[in-house]
């Protein structure tokens, strides 16, 4: 039980409801009532106010609440090996109805799960080596990086160790499990911001800078990221940091969200309504003040944004060795797949297998004189492509209302149809990004697509029906979240929608102009026209 004056915001009379509850109990608590109580006793036996805290142990209620449960598993940098694969795989066979979801955290999801099976579950992950605990909660979550680690060309360090430290730093870390709200971490030395930084509560991107004489390659700091009905890019502070200062750093940034982080409203309790307020000059300071003088920023390593696709088979940066970047529509595989990916890391890779920010996956290390058979592979052939169609292979989507008890509307199968239907009517040759979420809190990172997709309701002679509201012109190429249109359209009219809206890009854009620069071109009050033409003549 957490001790009630450990903390200093423990007497504030304006804390939230959730704030007294984890008073009451520390999140991680619920771990042990789990194993020993509710998994033996069952449904029924689960006090309300452990229902909460279940999240600390990464589970959540599945939709409707009939006593199903959701799970999240961490996979620290997304990358696990094929053995890890496999315990996922028969979790999924033995106890989720066969399902596997890739999230956009690079973390895997389970659905369909009992309270009975969490016990067992725990032990399996755990001889592992994989946990889901503080996958959800207030409290540091899973680390997202680089699922190319250590053999990446675009990379100037292999940042695989400095993940394990923070994941072995932070994980049922106590000192860190009471935080005001979820905390998101990335870290990545890929040129190509492959973990999405500005997103992020805490990131670090590679930099360099001459000290002593000496070039070191280390990170820059970025703070106060996050999307949500809210959505905040973050903050670079001026600090440089060497590898061996990223835990330091970390632990220092995580110490002034717990401590100085609000925590009257859930909904303006996350790190980026401190930063905001304070700027990251002060935030600076204050980090500072904790944790000892840092470098002063360097030289960004930073060359643009891959999006976190890498699709096809490359060269590493191993002469003789390719990863092949591989497309999971949606992120859903079965647990079938899920072990013939294993078995495909296994025979033609090294044993890893990455998880991307895309939902899709990677193979890794593959050996030249292999390549050709592994291109063969009825797996890479008809399902899990190289070379996915366009909109297939660019739509993310999260659960929506099919397990998710915030969604208002559904979305995964929705988005898997929507882009076939796509690819079946428009063909385009530039890469289109359309995220689908079901409600404003954006698992699906709707605000960073090139069309956004938001669900909603509109009001029809039937009745009320399902709807999105559409927003263009996200990237973190030149950061920017996308931008509302006037349009919230019925889902029986949405494909015809989109694919009129796309056509409109096709016949206006410059030879090879992505979509969002093409919105920035043109200026939105174009693509609202374009928009009330469509809807006119619907």
């Amino acid at each position: 039980m957490a001790e009630r004056k450990q903390w200093k915001w423990a007497d504030d009379p304006s804390l939230n409801k959730m704030e007294l509850t984890k008073l009451e109990k520390d999140g991680l608590d619920v771990i042990e009532t789990i194993i020993n109580t509710y998994s033996k006793e069952g449904f029924e036996s689960i006090e309300s106010s452990d229902m909460d805290r279940f999240k600390w142990a990464g589970v959540y209620q599945q939709r409707p609440k009939d006593g199903h449960f959701m799970m999240r598993v961490r996979i620290p940098g997304g990358i696990m090996t094929s053995e890890q694969a496999r315990v996922l795989a028969k979790i999924a066979q033995d106890y989720g109805r066969d399902l596997v979801d890739v999230t956009t955290r690079q973390a895997v999801q389970f659905h369909w799960l009992t309270v009975e099976t969490l016990a067992d579950i725990f032990d399996r992950l755990a001889a592992a080596g994989l946990s889901s605990f503080e996958a959800c909660g207030d409290c540091p979550r899973q680390i997202m990086g680089n699922p190319l680690a250590g053999i990446d060309p675009h990379e100037v360090l292999d940042t695989r160790p400095i993940v394990a430290e923070l994941e072995k730093f932070f994980l049922l870390n106590r000192d860190f499990s009471n935080l005001p709200r979820k905390y998101k971490m990335s870290i990545s030395a890929n040129v190509y911001n492959a973990a999405h930084a500005q997103i992020n509560d805490l990131a670090f991107t590679p930099a360099k800078k001459r000290i002593a004489g000496e070039d070191v390659i280390g990170f820059h700091v970025w703070v106060g990221g996050g999307l949500s009905a809210k959505p905040y890019l973050a903050k670079q502070l001026d600090v440089f940091v060497r590898p061996e200062e990223v835990v330091k750093v970390a632990a220092g940034v995580t110490t002034l969200f717990r401590d100085f982080g609000y925590r009257q409203k859930r909904t303006h309790a996350r790190l980026k309504f401190l930063v905001a307020d304070w700027g990251p000059e002060k935030f600076k300071e204050e980090l500072v003040k904790l944790i000892g003088e840092l470098e002063t920023s360097g030289e960004d390593l930073t060359k643009g944004w891959n999006g976190g696709y890498f699709y096809g088979l490359h060269e590493q940066r191993q002469p003789g060795y390719y990863y092949a970047g591989l497309s999971v529509p949606v992120g859903r595989m079965n647990a079938a797949e899920l072990i013939e990916l294993a078995r495909l890391a296994d025979e033609y890779g090294d044993g890893t297998i990455g998880a991307c920010n895309t939902q899709n996956v990677l193979i890794r290390n593959i050996a030249k004189e292999k390549v050709a058979a592994f291109r063969e592979e009825p797996l890479i052939v008809n399902r899990f492509k190289l070379k996915p169609n366009t909109f297939v292979g660019y739509a993310v989507s999260c659960t929506g209302t099919e397990y998710c008890n915030l969604a208002i509307v559904e979305t995964k199968e929705r988005m898997r149809s929507l882009a076939q239907y796509l690819d079946d009517t428009v063909e385009l040759d530039t890469p289109l990004r359309i995220h689908m979420i079901g409600c404003p809190n954006s698992c699906g990172q709707r605000q960073i697509a090139d069309i956004g997709l938001q669900g909603a309701k509109v009001k029809t002679p039937a009745g009320m029906v399902e709807a999105f509201d559409i927003h263009v012109g996200g990237t973190l190429e030149e950061p920017q979240f996308n931008r509302k249109l006037n349009a919230r359209v019925s889902v029986d009219r949405l494909g015809a929608f989109l694919a009129q809206l796309i056509t409109f890009y096709k016949e206006e854009r410059l030879e090879g102009e992505e979509y969002w620069r093409y919105v920035e071109r043109v200026g939105l009050a174009r693509i609202q026209e374009q928009v009330d033409s469509i809807l006119q003549t619907a």
